[in-house]
């Protein structure tokens, strides 16, 4: 399915060819994101994101970049993690070799011109004050800033307000060095090219030595001692919510077996979750769960929009779903459905070139190991009921458990007093 390889300097290649595609997408990833910041720093990852689009030596202007990629029919974006950051295109087969070239020249060549920062700091700005008018989108952030606290892994990824008016063009420079260096790099290219010229293009740009020192992602302390709430005052329509506990890092040997549950609970329209808040009690229109799994540590949430005079019923809901994976053993046909689930949607994404790209060098900068996509199902497949109802007991326990809530409500001793199992 892939082929990796390493150069000399450090910089990992991985190539994905697919013989039944028409397209090829170029990722870039790079292993830094906000765990990588501190406090007076908050935010950079995600701002130096922005800032490679502003122009090369080669291409000066932000229009100089999109209207090459725009001109071929090119998908083009980048994204800021906790502890990532990437950079994709995706075109015709035709236009591999422009793909590489423009991504690879931001990559390389941003110039981080101190009139574009001052002209960005707006529009990261306005982007901040989106995320933070959406409780969608914020409550996310407020369950893991609940989680970590003042921990580099509990910085939203966009940074304050603050930080993003302060930071210098020096502060970007010496980010840069320290993090983007060729051994915190990988390429992968998926899709139909020749994969000859693909490494050639690629050695070419990278012919130079350059430093390969990685700075160390922080580590992040995951005790806790008793249930945690936090409730953001704010009156809306509707109370959105996140209710979860401590799950596992990425590479925790019981992995596999939460991301069973997660279907099980809340990863689907015929989950159990989704048919008891909405389907039988018609108390929210969305609500699923989901696992994140960091390098150090990770979680298990269940999201949701609920009425706000019926919040109380919906959380005591999902919590005795929660209860109930602990108590009883998961039926063999839940547990199938469950698996054939996953590995279906699996496959279906894996049809698209940009889905591979990401399938490979995201098991790469996670662990440094890619499974194929029958490696991982084979993990799947051995996953039992006892299995299940062992990881139930484990995270679905008091001093695990975590509720964020966005909505009009000041009083915490009627919240306080349901967060137990």
């Amino acid at each position: 399915m892939y082929k990796k390889s390493k150069l000399k300097n450090g910089l990992r290649i991985i190539l994905a060819p697919m013989k039944s595609t028409k397209t090829v997408t170029v990722l870039v990833m790079v292993g830094t994101g906000s765990k990588n910041e501190n406090e007076k720093n908050r935010g950079i990852s995600h701002f130096l994101e922005h800032m490679f689009f502003k122009g090369t030596k080669k291409r000066p202007t932000t229009l100089d970049i999109t209207k090459e990629l725009d001109k071929v029919g090119g998908v083009y974006n980048a994204f800021t993690g906790k502890e990532c950051t990437g950079f994709w295109t995706k075109t015709d087969k035709k236009h591999s070799s422009i793909a590489l070239d423009i991504i690879l020249d931001m990559l390389l060549n941003s110039k981080f011109s101190e009139e574009e920062i001052k002209r960005e700091r707006g529009t990261i700005l306005e982007e901040l004050n989106m995320y933070l008018d959406n409780p969608i989108m914020h409550i996310s952030d407020l369950f893991e800033n609940l989680l970590y606290k003042d921990q580099p892994l509990g910085y939203d990824e966009l940074g304050d307000k603050k930080t993003i008016a302060s930071v210098k063009r020096k502060d970007f420079i010496d980010y840069y060095k320290k993090h983007y260096t060729n051994n915190n790099i990988i390429i992968a290219i998926a899709g139909s090219f020749s994969e000859k010229k693909i490494k050639n293009n690629i050695k070419r740009y990278f012919d130079k030595p350059k430093n390969n020192s990685v700075k160390k992602q922080n580590k992040t302390c995951d005790k806790q001692n008793n249930p945690k709430l936090f409730i953001k005052y704010k009156k809306t329509d509707q109370t959105h919510l996140c209710l979860g506990t401590r799950g596992y890092n990425t590479d925790h040997k019981d992995k596999y077996v939460l991301s069973i549950l997660n279907i099980i609970l809340g990863g689907n329209m015929s989950s159990r979750l989704f048919t008891s808040v909405r389907e039988r009690n018609g108390l929210a229109y969305y609500i699923h769960t989901s696992t994140v799994d960091y390098k150090d540590v990770g979680y298990f949430v269940a999201q949701s929009g609920v009425n706000n005079k019926k919040c109380l019923d919906a959380i005591k809901i999902i919590l005795d779903e929660f209860k109930k994976v602990k108590e009883e053993k998961i039926s063999a046909e839940e547990i199938k459905r469950a698996k054939d689930y996953l590995k279906g949607r699996t496959n279906i994404a894996l049809e698209s070139s940009d889905a591979v790209a990401s399938f490979v060098a995201n098991q790469e900068m996670d662990t440094g190991k890619i499974l194929t996509p029958q490696e991982k199902f084979a993990k799947i497949d051995i996953v039992t009921a006892d299995d299940l109802q062992r990881v139930a007991r484990d995270i679905f326990v008091d001093n695990k458990l975590n509720l964020a809530l966005i909505g009009p409500f000041k009083d915490k001793k009627k919240f306080e007093k349901v967060l137990k199992f």
